[in-house]
């Protein structure tokens, strides 16, 4: 349990992934460990601190989920209630599901809706609201509590129905419901805060292969719900701990029932062909290691990566905060997490091993998917199978904000069961699926999101 072997492979690791900036947290044994390595940016360098803030990315709807539940346990909401109860000028173009839709299913990715939309509604403080009404041109890709499908827009509308119970801006009402009472005093959603701190920037890798700073350092204030959250790893580990506790802050303030936050880590659905996850409670990644239950959750900005993974069952913690893009601070922190599950509870997560290459298998899949940001091409040589994933041209036309770079092609395993793995480059461990129609593969998930297949030229 020694600070200096954490402090050691953190440092090992951060250099062979190259990563800028890390700051890594252990719960264990009752103890704090904290390892902290390199600089917050490579134009701009401070040294990494416990305290530096990294953008949480998606780490951050733990805040909104917890947010919402809070609510729910004073008797403000109700998780089997629709949305339009408190959110009644929510329009969709399928009326019957703006109707349908519940709070439960923003919460545990149900609802149908798409993983992200492009829109633009400014930093005011109706961001939220107008980003809710854009929604009325947002098509849904499942009924209503049909599938699994992990979403952004569904956590942003879950940031909205915060605002109307609360009368304050989602940001305000998180920071008194959670940051305040749980004594966060390194985290917060608002840029003019953060500078004023010692902050990471993000980095991706430049044309001459080395770290370049990426301009755009967090998304848009209506995605603040979603993945716009900035803290410490100092922060996210007292945040764990919260989680792992009976719901009470430090100085004793019971913040949430106990059962509350254990409802929040049982299986509400499950998730199919997924490293993240093999379920979902609410907002949580529920995963099984090594016969151990995990629960978790990831976050990407850009050119930044968070992952914070409890174990409930043994009182235990990781926290990870890197500030490069998915070959370098993706992998990091996935290394991290492995091996403090390995060294500390003896805890090893093994990737399953792909099939023996069959041609017959890769041409089924071959081809380009979609959903509204991201495509994904699968593409054969005949001895093997690739995945690229790239941001859609129109999508990147239409901001003038710096997006990461698309990710080159790696090679892809096929698995039993219409499954499959990534087994190198940034995504790697990474596993996904196909879908089929009548026997046709028809779409695909990868990291929990839903891609359709594209028509193939010929078509």
């Amino acid at each position: 349990m020694s600070q200096n072997t954490l402090a050691q492979f953190v440092d090992t690791t951060a250099t062979k992934f190259g990563v800028p900036g890390v700051a890594v947290g252990v719960w264990v044994g009752g103890r704090e460990l904290y390892a902290c390595h390199g600089v917050t940016s490579v134009e701009n360098p401070l040294p990494v601190d416990a305290d530096t803030m990294f953008v949480l990315g998606s780490v951050t709807k733990s805040f909104t989920a917890t947010a919402l539940m809070r609510l729910v346990a004073e008797g403000r909401v109700e998780l089997d209630a629709p949305v339009s109860r408190y959110v009644p000028e929510l329009v969709l173009p399928d009326e019957r599901a703006a109707a349908e839709i519940t709070v439960l299913q923003l919460l545990n990715h149900t609802a149908g809706l798409d993983w992200r939309m492009s829109a633009e509604t400014g930093e005011g403080d109706d961001a939220l609201a107008a980003y809710v009404a854009q929604m009325a041109e947002s098509e849904l890709i499942a009924p209503p509590g049909a599938r699994a499908s992990y979403s952004q827009v569904g956590y942003n509308l879950a940031g909205r129905i915060i605002e109307k119970v609360t009368g304050l801006t989602y940001e305000q009402a998180v920071a008194s419901l959670l940051f305040e009472p749980l004594g966060l005093s390194h985290s917060s959603f608002a840029t003019n805060d953060v500078m004023t701190r010692r902050f990471a920037v993000g980095h991706n890798l430049g044309e001459d292969g080395t770290p370049a700073v990426a301009r755009q350092w967090k998304d848009t204030r209506a995605n603040n719900p979603g993945g716009g959250g900035a803290s410490s790893v100092v922060d996210q580990l007292r945040w764990a701990r919260f989680h792992l506790g009976d719901g009470r802050a430090e100085d004793g303030a019971q913040v949430l029932p106990a059962e509350v936050l254990q409802q929040m880590k049982e299986q509400t659905v499950e998730l199919r062909g997924s490293t993240l996850g093999d379920a979902f409670g609410i907002c949580w990644f529920l995963r099984d290691v090594d016969g151990v239950r995990t629960v978790g959750h990831g976050g990407s900005a850009n050119g930044q990566f968070a992952e914070l993974l409890i174990v409930p069952e043994r009182d235990f913690a990781v926290v990870a905060l890197s500030n490069a893009g998915p070959d370098g601070g993706l992998a990091f922190n996935q290394a991290v997490v492995r091996w403090a599950l390995e060294h500390y509870l003896g805890v090893v997560e093994r990737d399953p091993e792909p099939l023996p290459f069959d041609e017959a298998r890769a041409r089924e899949v071959v081809g380009s998917y979609d959903n509204d940001l991201m495509t994904l091409i699968i593409a054969t040589n005949g001895t093997g199978l690739t995945i690229e994933c790239r941001i859609k041209p129109e999508i990147r036309a239409a901001t003038d904000t710096e997006l990461p770079p698309d990710l080159p092609p790696a090679d892809l395993g096929l698995l039993a069961g219409d499954e499959y793995i990534v087994t190198e480059g940034g995504l790697k461990g990474q596993r996904g699926f196909f879908t089929r129609d009548d026997g046709t593969v028809v779409g695909g998930g990868l990291a929990g999101r839903l891609f359709k297949r594209a028509p193939a030229a010929s078509e």
